[in-house]
């Protein structure tokens, strides 16, 4: 398989990519906020990016950090799914309707088309910037199918367009097991020969994707997304490598991931420390 090289961002608005305008504050009034699961808050905000599957916002209200939010969707205006997973995420999740925060973006480097048929894995709220991917794919033609992994029946995301397959490690919803144990089958069967995998969600989980992928030859694609801070390139936080993930990602080729030291080894916390997974 060839192996893609990253190459650093381009500063061109109309592909969606880094420009001025992505590093100026937004106000966002939140229009509606949906509950996905009894982790994850959906919400639609009246603002709306020319952004691609696979990018991202920095999202804050006053008083809190900024955090790095995947895009869930862009139609009919800019969705993102929250999960209350620290402080400021929780605060962003219990935003109510008519009330406002603030997004910088679109920023980071999006996925891009492999082929016509598609297999999207994803691992709890990791699944929501694959859902659109997958939608933009049905829009452009390709086939697509879906794997949707969580710990627990009441953490599973809502289902992608096309096929969908459901895992839960309890059991509880689906295939017991994790989507290690839908994929396999999926790529072992030569009938299927899918074109690429697209993977986001923890990294240990991509990191099984990007190895099973290879193994029978397929295509993939991750969302790695770390430890964020300034969101365009200049404090090197969330370096992984010398790869990092705000400009040279969030996507990278799955074969390039594996190649790189840190992928699935270890991460960097708020203050830089390097932590072991």
């Amino acid at each position: 398989m060839k192996k893609l090289a990253t190459k650093r961002m381009k500063t061109n608005p109309e592909s969606g990519y880094l420009s001025s305008l992505s590093l100026l504050p937004l106000r966002a009034k939140v229009i509606k906020n949906e509950k996905e699961n009894s982790l994850v808050s959906l919400l639609t905000l009246d603002l709306h990016l020319g952004a691609l599957p696979g990018q991202f916002v920095m999202a804050w209200k006053p008083g809190m950090d900024e955090k790095p939010m995947s895009i869930a969707e862009v139609k009919p205006s800019l969705q993102l799914a929250i999960a209350a997973a620290g402080p400021c995420s929780k605060k962003l999740s219990e935003t109510k309707a008519g009330e406002y925060i603030f997004v910088r973006g679109p920023l980071g480097k999006p996925f891009w088309p492999v082929g016509k048929k598609w297999l999207m894995v994803g691992g709890g709220y990791g699944f929501a910037p694959l859902r659109f991917l997958a939608r933009v794919g049905m829009d452009s033609g390709c086939s697509v199918e879906s794997i949707c992994g969580a710990r627990t029946k009441d953490l599973l995301m809502k289902e992608a367009p096309g096929k969908n397959h459901i895992t839960t490690d309890d059991g509880s919803a689906g295939k017991k097991g994790n989507v290690i144990a839908v994929l396999e089958p999926l790529l072992a069967d030569k009938k299927m020969n899918f074109d690429c995998v697209y993977s986001c969600g923890p990294e240990k989980m991509m990191k099984a994707v990007a190895e099973m992928a290879k193994k029978y030859g397929t295509h993939s694609q991750l969302s790695v997304e770390r430890y964020m801070k300034c969101g365009f390139g200049v404090c090197g936080h969330c370096a992984m490598g010398g790869w990092l993930s705000c400009i040279d990602g969030p996507s990278i080729d799955g074969e390039e991931a594996l190649a790189n030291p840190a992928f699935g080894v270890y991460h960097t916390d708020r203050a830089g420390r390097k932590i072991k997974y």
